[in-house]
């Protein structure tokens, strides 16, 4: 009875963290550049009791009993396609549509600054000192341009328009168009990043101990590099959360989790039976 207890509860405590990814994945469904996460589960160890030697009956069935210990949450993968254009017509609204390219964001961090990655490409006009203005993202962080630094500019711009290979075009007042090229990386390995938030990921800080470097992993694009660019401008990408099978697998899970607590209740019962035979 114990080890049926220590099974179920095993079980339920990874099914719990399967209902937050699936709780996290229809909260945000209405994010722009949001990705869905996946659940993925691996059987724990088991202990296996053969046949007796001398049971020679014949047997459709595998041979012997194998006791499981429950299953483990693996790994949440995340699932990397493109959302869906939403049109917006707002000049510093971009979407990209190539996958697992990332606009490059720059946010405090330990011991300095550090470049996230997200495909959340509403940005906005913030101004700084000396009559200059600097683009940032929907929460104030700078937008970096491909050198890795903050887009800044005088305050007399009128126009703002990005063209196919990721440049900014910033027309002034008196007619003159300011170029920048804005940061855009493309995740060569994306399951190994590091969710910050919702829409931003980081490099982990432990890529020695996985055996790669952060040139395997991530791919500036610059230079020639820059006819991969896919933008839209005027657009924002959707969250490329699949509503109905979101709902369909927190149905699945709320009955798995139900069979695993009916499971340690049954076990508690007959327990308490062993007991008032005693």
């Amino acid at each position: 009875m114990l080890r049926t207890m220590t099974t179920a509860t095993n079980t339920l405590n990874q099914l719990q963290q399967q209902l937050d990814i699936i709780g996290n994945n229809l909260a945000n469904s209405a994010t722009h550049g949001y990705k869905s996460s996946d659940a993925k589960f691996h059987e724990l160890l088991y202990q296996q009791f053969n046949n007796d030697k001398a049971d020679t009956a014949p047997r459709q069935s595998p041979t012997g009993i194998r006791y499981g210990s429950g299953a483990v949450l693996g790994q949440a993968q995340m699932n990397w396609k493109v959302g869906t254009l939403q049109s917006t017509q707002r000049e510093l609204d971009f979407a990209l549509i190539e996958p697992k390219q990332y606009f490059n964001i720059l946010m405090p961090g330990d011991g300095g600054e550090q470049t996230v990655y997200t495909r959340q490409g509403n940005f906005y006009v913030s101004p700084i000192a000396n009559g200059q203005g600097m683009l940032v993202n929907a929460d104030g962080y700078p937008v970096a341009n491909s050198d890795g630094l903050p887009i800044t500019f005088t305050d007399d711009i009128t126009k703002f328009s990005v063209n196919a290979s990721g440049t900014l075009e910033m027309t002034h007042t008196n007619g003159n168009v300011e170029m920048v090229e804005l940061g855009i990386t493309v995740m060569e390995r994306p399951n190994l990043m590091q969710r910050l938030s919702a829409t931003n990921f980081g490099i982990p800080g432990n890529l020695a101990d996985l055996g790669v470097t952060q040139q395997e992993v991530l791919t500036d694009l610059r230079g020639a590099a820059r006819n991969q660019v896919g933008i839209e401008a005027g657009a924002l990408e959707a969250s490329n959360v699949n509503y109905e099978k979101e709902m369909t697998d927190l149905i699945t899970v709320q009955r798995s989790y139900q069979f695993n607590a009916r499971t340690v209740t049954l076990a508690d019962q007959m327990l308490g039976l062993i007991n008032g035979i005693r």
